[in-house]
């Protein structure tokens, strides 16, 4: 069984930054890829960042130059660092293990606002 908790998300103001983590528990294999995905109010769920097992990283373009994704596989951990963050950011964060069809946390809510 995985489960995937997350935390760090919070209000912040525009230009501001936070960074969630990811704690995984249960049969975590550092070979697969995780990730980072969100969905705002009336919006489908979206891809932040993701990262493979390597280390290898991929971007959304709305995240490209102002979020790191970086992992620790020994902590089984996940994280997001946001800078420069905008009101457009705001959502509930989601952290992934193995993809759409993988496992996914409950959520963490960002906002940003003024």
């Amino acid at each position: 069984q995985v489960q995937l908790v997350e935390s760090g998300g919070g209000l912040v103001q525009p230009g501001g930054s936070l960074r969630l983590s990811c704690a995984a528990s249960g049969s975590i294999y550092s070979i697969f890829v995780m990730g980072w995905y969100r969905q705002a109010p009336g919006k489908q769920r979206e891809v932040v960042a993701t990262i493979s097992g390597a280390g290898n990283t991929n971007y959304a373009d709305s995240a490209k130059g102002r979020f790191t994704i970086s992992r620790d596989n020994a902590k089984k951990t996940v994280y997001l660092q946001m800078n420069n963050l905008k009101p457009e950011d705001t959502a509930v964060y989601y952290c992934n293990y193995r993809g759409a069809a993988g496992y996914w946390g409950q959520g963490t809510q960002v906002t940003v606002s003024s």
